[in-house]
Order: structure tokens, then sequence, then C-alpha cells
């Protein structure tokens, strides 16, 4: 018995190349270079005259045959790679008859083929029209991400003064953390002779943020024009123009722009470096492929605020996510401070936050699945979008919009779950002719200046006057039924 179990072993190849064209023989290289048993299968006499030269095993025989695999040793693992594809058809069946725990990957030519294989009993279909516009797009992005990393180098490396380098209003960890990555590269290509200095406009209100700040020990300035006129050149950082979320003249010359959203106005703007991915999940996540192709060592501190912006913007990969994030977010997670991050993604609540939230809940307006809450006057306006990230958790709830009013502005948050809308677009259609409004299909927001409303010197009396006709406005482009929309 211990004979016979001994000569099954001695008669199984791990693995087994069947047709060895071009990619067959790729294949058999690659292989060739860890494991030295392997069986080639190909029905040209003259290749496996060649193969055998080099010490291959080699068979001849038609891989379509129903009895090929007669008198050969069984196979554990099989890529069936000829240039026909029913012969590579018939050979899934085959094998998947005779060895039903045999691993199989087979190549097809298009998608019905691929079907076909898969059903026959193949592993993994290798599809080469497929893998090679991946290949492509990978490689012209990676040509595009080193040329523009490169191109920001030079352009830092050549000036002289002060970087004035701005995030969005209120920034978010996407926005700090950019901006703090940027000054680094800057730093590095030109260390002697450029001075950076970050900036930001609105209030650092969220808990998470402000702890980021302070635990990466993060300079930022309060935005004003005379801190501005002190810089030589400007870059916007997580917004797409001046004036577009932030209190910059709509005019402003700025020399740098790096973005995951696009702006029509970026056009023929005469800025010396735009670099626009709305593709992307976070600004972040190109800041991490600058310093990846620029080579700069990472430390501790950035890594972990731009991983954490990724995350961030992202909701934890779930959101907007793409290879490209996930693939930035591996390289900087082991560079990162564990126990740094821990801190700043359970930071303590204000009191203002939780009564924010109590409001939020307790004023809650539900029709057809949309919530609406206004929860009045607010200080802290990032206590908003968490009341919506809380909210739109409820059952039967698909859509939340969250709106209060601060001594600036009416403030809307509004998170989304139904896949027909958009909610970026609807609220910049909504609200973005009186208003800075946008965002994402699942969050977006508004901020609707009070300059609009300067007649009305109570914000709480403001707030219900105009809020019944904005969020009709709304509404009616969700096509939200006006029965009981009273009151909401």
């Amino acid at each position: 018995m211990a004979d016979s179990a001994q000569n099954e072993i001695m008669e199984q190849v791990p693995y087994a190349v069947l047709g060895c064209g071009s990619t067959g023989y790729h294949v058999l290289q690659e292989l060739h270079s860890n494991e030295r048993n392997i069986l080639v299968v190909d029905e040209n006499d003259g290749r496996v005259r060649e193969l055998r030269d080099q010490g291959i095993d080699a068979v001849r025989r038609d891989i379509s045959a129903p009895d090929f695999l007669a008198g050969l040793p069984s196979i554990s693992i099989a890529f069936i790679l000829s240039g026909n594809q029913e012969a590579n058809l018939s050979a899934v069946r085959t094998i998947r008859q005779k060895y039903p725990h045999a691993r199989i990957m087979a190549r097809a030519s298009d998608p019905l083929m691929t079907r076909k294989l898969e059903e026959a009993g193949a592993d993994f279909v290798l599809n080469q029209n497929q893998l090679m516009a991946k290949a492509a797009v990978y490689q012209i992005n990676k040509i595009y991400a080193n040329r523009v990393s490169q191109r920001l180098c030079s352009l830092l490396a050549s000036w002289e003064g002060t970087l004035g380098i701005i995030t969005h209003k209120n920034p978010d960890p996407d926005a700090i953390s950019s901006a703090l990555a940027l000054s680094v590269i800057a730093k590095n290509a030109n260390p002697n002779r450029l001075v950076c200095r970050i900036f930001y406009d609105g209030i650092i209100g969220h808990q998470a943020n402000r702890t980021l700040v302070n635990l990466l020990e993060i300079k930022m300035e309060k935005m004003d024009p005379p801190a501005l006129q002190e810089c030589t050149y400007l870059a916007l950082v997580d917004s797409p123009a001046p004036g577009v979320n932030n209190s910059l003249p709509p005019r402003t010359r700025v020399h740098i722009v790096i973005d995951h959203h696009h702006d029509t106005r970026l056009a023929d703007s005469g800025i010396p470096f735009v670099d626009s991915r709305p593709g992307l999940g976070a600004t972040a996540s190109i800041l991490s492929q600058y310093l990846q192709e620029l080579d700069i060592a990472v430390d501790k501190r950035v890594a972990t605020g731009l991983l954490y912006g990724i995350r961030s913007d992202t909701r934890d990969f779930s959101r907007n996510v793409t290879p490209q994030d996930l693939n930035n977010a591996a390289f900087l997670l082991p560079l990162t401070d564990g126990a740094l991050l821990d801190q700043i993604m359970s930071p303590s609540l204000s009191e203002e936050t939780i009564d924010i939230l109590g409001i939020a809940i307790a004023h809650r307006k539900i029709q057809s699945g949309y919530l609406f809450s206004n929860v009045g006057y607010v200080r802290n306006r990032d206590a908003l979008p968490q009341a919506a990230d809380l909210l739109i958790t409820l059952e039967g709830v698909n859509t939340v919009l969250v709106y209060g009013i601060s001594d600036e502005a009416i403030i809307i948050s509004a998170r989304n779950r139904d896949v027909r809308i958009h909610i970026g677009n609807v609220l910049k259609e909504a609200f973005g002719n009186i208003g800075d409004a946008g965002g994402h299909p699942s969050m977006a927001a508004a901020t609707i200046p009070l300059s609009f409303f300067n007649l009305v010197r109570s914000k709480e009396e403001l707030l219900s006057l105009v809020i019944e006709p904005l969020i009709s406005r709304f509404a009616d482009i969700v096509g939200l039924e006006n029965e009981g929309r009273n009151g909401v």
C-alpha cells in the first residue's frame, strides 16, 4: 500500500503548461525560475523538440483530443494557454472531469469564451485583451504620476520666497494632511530658498481635525489678506480654484492647484501647476504618490496624517475609493504611528457637539426616505456633518439634510445612500447660484452666506424664514412630493 502511494506521488506534476506559444512560454519561464518539475503539452513538433533541448519535460499532444491525458502524470495546476479557444475549452472540460480538485487557469480572447471557460470549470480566466488594457492604463498612469511629480519638484526648486499653502474652508483631514505633505515636498525640493506657510479659513471644529493638527504639531495660520500678501507664491490643496470653497477672490493669482475634484474654471487659467484627478478618493492620495515618485523619506507624522486623510475622505475605504487609493494607503501603512492614529480617530466629543446631535435627533422630520433636521444656531459647524453621519444610519432613511445657521452663513450638510441620486450635484443645482455647494454622490455640503439676507437681524428668525423655500428647491429637484413637506 505504501509503494502504491509513493508511485502516485511520483507520477504527479505540480504544474502543466498546455499550449506553449508566446504566452505559454513566458508563463513557463516564470514558473521555471522556482520549479523544475513542469510538464509542457503542445501539438507543434518543432517547439516540443526545442523545449526538450532546454531540459523541459515536453510532449506532443492535441489538447482538444478527449484522450490527450492518457499516459501523462496527474496534474495539480494547469495553465491552458493555446491560441485555439475551442481547444482550450475542450482541455478545461477534460482536465476538470479527470482531476476534479485540480486548479485550472485558461486563456480567453473575448467575454463569451471567458464565460464558457468558467462554466466548464476554469478557476481563473486570463483575458489577454483586458489584461493588456489594464497594463496599458497602469503604465501610462505611472508615467504620468512620475512626470507630474518631477515637474512639481522642479517648479518648487526654482522658486525663492514664501509659499502660502491654502486649504479649503473649515479644513478636513484630507486638506490638512495634503497641505502638510506639500510643505514637506517643498522643503526637500528647495530647503534654503523657499519657506512654507499653511493657511486656512473658517474653523477647525471637528474634534478629530483639531486632534490631528495638535498631535502632528501642524502649524496652521488663519488666512487674512495681509498674511497672503507676504507670500510670493500660493498653492491650493483639496480646493479646485480660487473662490471655490475658499475665501480667495476668484481672480487671485495662484501657482499650484492639487485636488481630487475638477473645476471647469481651471481650463486656460494660466496656473503653472495643476493636478486635478477627480477619479481619486482623496487629495492625500495624490500627495502620497508624489512622495513615492520623488523617493522622499516619509516620517511617521506625515504618513499618519496622509493615511488618516485617505481613510477619512473614503470613509474607511468604503466610498469613492480606487485601486490607486488602496495602493497609496498600503505604502503609508507601515510608516504610520498606530498609537497616534488611534488617538486621532478616537477624540473626545465637545459638549456643543453632543447638544447638536441631540437637537438633530429631536428635530428630525422624515418623508419618503428623506430626513431633514433643523439644528438652529451653531458655533461649531463641524457638528452638522457628525449629526448627518449619525442620522443616515437610521432604518428607512436614504438621504439626510441637516441644516443650521452660524454667524456667517446658513450651513447644510447632506448624506445619501440612494444610488439614484448624486447628492453633490443636487446641492450644487439647488444652492450653487447663491453660495458654495457640491460634493460626492454620498456626501455633500452647502454654505449660503448671510450677505444674501442682511436685512434680517435675528439669526433664528432668518433661518425659519428662508429655510423652507431652500428645502423646497431641493425637494423639487429630487422629486419629493409636496404632501407633508410643510414643517420640514
